[in-house]
């Protein structure tokens, strides 16, 4: 479902958006960038997103690594400049996410890459948990009109009620993350989806770094309505968010789990009655009292006597303590099930009798 119609539609229906995050993955390789269109494009979800840097306008060579990962970049900054693609490289992958049916998102920051998004056609922002603070970048997103993703990792409830009201304006989701990569089960905040959703009275989603599908899972199971995940094509590939991805069957199997989770959500079961499909159900598989030998007529039923088998045809088995005692008002044949009028007394409008 395109980002602009599930804002209108899909997050009314508990529809869930799930956006596979290719981040750094690629490794500045752009024929490893289109490849991760195609395979994400086989695990049904949405979107894909990318990360755009320009060095020069978002870093400078002081910038410190928060993990010194690279064999090849000396710094931070050099790092960003081996990540970037041109105009025309994004144009294409922009392109190939279209046609592959895939919405086409990527995170910017700085203004000079919001710009180069922005006549690109991007349909929605993502702002990561470091640019909320950047007012200036906001206010430029803002302006578009177009919907607005808040990641909220490095943010208070008293920061991101401030955010909120600076977007409020646009569509716009609130996303649960924690910066750690990879993320721990107990740092997840999967008590922050209702909390959020309580305070904010908006979607709710999980930007999950765990590298396991089964924070997304939990998450769309209590309520929240758009995932991101990073995806990787192996564990075994370089980048500092490989250990913090799941993998493309991951994310497939992640995918199937989501959408059976939000069929389950909006299929409630009514236990008050059973409906005819159970009834009919409950005639063949629960048991009914039938006679284990032959009983004469004016005899007292004793539990020796009685059997209890499928189909239920007459008496069902949880009255058999009503029967005890009762006499026979004919003679019956061992095998036959045993119906309340041929007990002394007459018939009980109660359960499934005939």
């Amino acid at each position: 479902m395109k980002i602009t119609r599930w804002f209108e539609e899909g997050a009314a229906c508990n529809a869930v958006y799930i956006i596979a995050e290719v981040s750094q993955n690629h490794d500045g390789s752009l024929g490893q960038a289109h490849a991760f269109i195609d395979a994400v494009a086989g695990t049904g979800v949405d979107a894909i997103k990318f990360q755009t840097h320009i060095a020069e306008a978002e870093s400078t060579p002081d910038e410190p690594f928060r993990v010194k990962f690279s064999y090849e970049d000396k710094t931070r900054y050099d790092y960003w400049k081996r990540m970037e693609f041109t105009f025309e490289q994004w144009e294409g992958l922009y392109r190939h996410a279209r046609e592959a049916g895939l919405d086409f998102l990527s995170s910017v920051f700085s203004v000079e890459a919001f710009e180069m998004m922005q006549s690109i056609g991007m349909p929605a922002w993502k702002l990561g948990s470091g640019e909320v603070f950047n007012n200036c970048l906001v206010d430029k997103m803002v302006k578009t009109g177009k919907p607005i993703l808040l990641s909220t990792g490095l943010s208070s409830y008293e920061d991101i009620d401030r955010q909120v009201e600076m977007i409020k304006t646009n569509p716009y989701a609130v996303m649960q993350c924690t910066t750690a990569y990879p993320c721990p089960p107990e740092k997840i905040g999967l008590n922050l989806v209702s909390e959020m959703r309580d305070r904010y009275k908006c979607p709710i989603g999980l930007s999950d770094h765990s590298g396991t599908i089964f924070p997304s899972l939990a998450a769309v199971a209590n309520g929240a309505l758009m995932i991101e995940v990073h995806v990787t094509m192996s564990p075994y590939m370089f980048g500092p968010d490989v250990k913090a991805s799941v993998t493309i069957e991951q994310l497939r199997e992640m995918t199937e789990g989501i959408r059976m989770i939000t069929a389950m959500r909006n299929a409630p079961v009514d236990k008050t009655a059973l409906n005819e499909e159970q009834k009919e159900l409950k005639h063949i598989f629960a048991k009914g009292i039938y006679l284990k030998r032959d009983v004469a007529k004016g005899e007292k039923l004793e539990l020796q006597a009685l059997s209890f088998k499928k189909p239920l045809t007459a008496i069902s088995g949880e009255h058999y303590e009503e029967v005890l005692g009762k006499r026979l008002l004919k003679d019956l044949k061992m095998g036959e099930a045993l119906r309340w009028s041929d007990l002394e007394g007459g018939r009980i409008e109660r359960g499934y009798t005939v």
